[in-house]
């Protein structure tokens, strides 16, 4: 049999470890023992080994080009029946001899195809072009006369309109004084005047408003022939970009388990959006998974691991494993994946399957409930046993919309239930208002130097990978925490969160990114180690009674 150096041996024995019967399902898994041993040795080689060019950001952790990547391993049996294991990285990185350990990727644009350079020139090319007009001086000049003068004439307009509105209610001051001692023609024909002048003055408005726009189009026309030749570069390029991009995925082929192949841009049709996302198909996982099937593999278990320093938008820990992306990942696994045992999605299970709502405190008017661990506050696409479901079971005669704020899924803690809808809408308005004080205990994986601070990161749905929430400052919305230390562990810090808004994952994410604490939540399966449980409780909530106008403190201790 012809030697592989990709496939690799194990350097112990396994024949007293069970091999997994099912493939784990690959987005939202625990990595199977065999996995976590390929891992731990892949690691290893990557430390002691591998001569890198790349700088995943390990010694120096701030430097601005360091950034760390995804690894995978997946552990399979050869022809022989031999087990071994594969291994890939997301992505392109430099290194000497990569190519005898790592698996290769689907398709090699730089080698493969001179095209592709000489496109990627052309691109880098008009680029360039459009760079030079945007440093133009006279385009800067052009638009900054533009801009002043359109704030020029927009100020006079807002004059003008400002002296109309000051004569239109002398008018209307002048007619209540009259109304009463005039005669009703006499305040009829006084009435008409006014409107007339009303229109006179609209009139004189509209038409120096239209003047001004002539005066401003000259200076809008001397800023525009520079700014077409700009728009008209930067649309071909848009063109040859997205020629180049089809091209490309023209060459992504994938398999499976069963000899078939599709192509990736017809693995995404049907899907909003149906164009590939960039990226799609360089991802570990698929590299893995074509390269045993092109060499006759038998794919057992995978294994993702992060490997360096965390880019600045997500959170990833160093050796912390993670499953494959949905957004660029989830079509092309499902299709490799075809004629291969895996375990059922288990997201679909419920997990609040013998779970019970305590009441913690009741009146004619609200509820407060204690919302276990693994239990959705409404229902989700798959699932819809929930908070609101019980709740609308418990009380069929409230009005309504019962839930007035939710909990993540994973998340324990105290919920408000409004049994009628002005009280839902006087909650809501509290919460949105943030009248109402709220506290959550947490355990985190760490140990926190500081006592006390605030945490300031915008936060966005992760479209490429949903449901996990990313730090965005351009299009994410505010989110602000105040933490502060209840006590420290050997290994980990008990924390209250006061989160001062109220977005998905907030606390999760906060808790876990580099620019936060640093430290993800105990137990947290999106941004940490996966254990029993979640350990984050929103354990105590203090607001005004929206009848009774008393102060109601409640809270809940954490059951970890």
């Amino acid at each position: 049999m012809k030697s592989d150096t990709r496939f690799t041996y194990f350097k112990g024995s396994f024949d007293n470890m069970a091999l997994p019967e099912l493939f784990a399902f690959p987005f939202y898994y625990t990595p199977h023992p065999i996995a976590l041993v390929a891992a731990t040795e892949l690691q290893e080689r990557i430390k002691n080994e591998i001569d890198w060019n790349h700088d995943f950001g390990l010694e120096a952790f701030d430097s601005d080009r360091a950034l760390g990547k995804m690894f995978g391993v997946l552990v399979v049996k050869n022809a022989l029946g031999e087990l071994g294991y594969l291994s890939a990285y997301s992505g392109v990185i430099d290194g000497d001899g990569l190519d005898a350990v790592f698996a290769p990727s689907i398709y090699n644009c730089f080698f493969e195809e001179q095209l592709y350079v000489n496109e990627v020139h052309n691109l880098d090319q008009l680029s360039k072009e459009i760079n030079e007009l945007e440093a133009d001086p006279a385009l800067l000049k052009a638009k900054e006369i533009l801009h002043s003068k359109t704030q020029e004439y927009n100020a006079i307009i807002i004059e003008e309109k400002k002296i109309i509105k000051t004569y239109s209610n002398k008018r209307k001051a002048k007619r209540k004084k009259l109304k009463l001692t005039l005669e009703e023609d006499a305040y009829q024909l006084l009435h008409e005047d006014h409107v007339q002048s009303s229109i006179n003055d609209n009139f004189f408005c509209n038409a120096y408003a239209e003047y001004l726009n002539k005066k401003l189009s000259k200076f809008k026309s001397h800023f525009d022939e520079y700014n077409d030749k700009i728009l008209a570069l930067k649309n071909e390029r848009s063109n040859k970009s997205r020629a180049l991009q089809v091209l490309i995925f023209g060459e992504y082929n994938f398999l499976n388990s069963k000899g078939e192949s599709k192509n990736v841009i017809d693995l995404f049709k049907g899907r909003i959006p149906d164009v590939p996302p960039a990226g799609a198909g360089d991802c570990a996982a698929p590299k893995l998974f074509q390269y045993a099937y092109q060499n006759d593999y038998k794919p057992i278990a995978l294994a993702e691991f992060w490997w360096g320093k965390a880019p600045n938008s997500k959170v990833r820990k160093h050796k912390y494993f993670y499953p494959a992306c949905r957004g660029k990942c989830e079509p092309i696994l499902n299709f490799m994946l075809q004629g291969i045992d895996v375990s059922p999605n288990p997201l679909l299970t419920n997990p609040a399957v013998g779970k019970s709502l305590e009441t913690i405190f009741e009146d004619e008017h609200l509820a407060i409930i204690n919302k276990p661990a693994e239990f959705l506050s409404v229902p989700g696409k798959y699932i819809t046993d929930s908070v609101q479901e019980r709740m609308l079971k418990k009380y069929p005669e409230a009005t309504g919309p019962l839930i007035v704020h939710r909990l993540d899924m994973s998340t324990s803690g105290l919920m408000v239930i409004a049994k009628s809808k002005f009280v839902h809408k006087t909650l809501q308005e509290a919460f949105t208002n943030r009248w109402i004080k709220k506290r959550y205990v947490a355990l985190l994986d760490g140990v926190l130097d500081k006592d006390e601070g605030h945490i300031d990161l915008p936060l966005r749905l992760d479209i490429e990978n949903r449901p996990y929430q990313m730090v965005c400052y351009e299009h994410g919305k505010h989110c602000r925490t105040r933490w502060e230390v209840i006590q420290r562990n050997e290994r980990t810090t008990q924390v209250y969160f006061y989160p001062l808004t109220g977005r998905t994952h907030q606390l999760r994410v906060h808790a876990a990114h580099r620019h936060g604490l640093g430290m993800p939540i105990v137990g947290d399966d999106l941004y940490g180690l996966k254990k029993d449980r979640l350990h984050l409780h929103a354990e105590s909530l203090t607001f005004e009674h929206p009848i009774t106008k008393k102060l109601l403190e409640v809270e809940k201790a954490a059951d970890f």
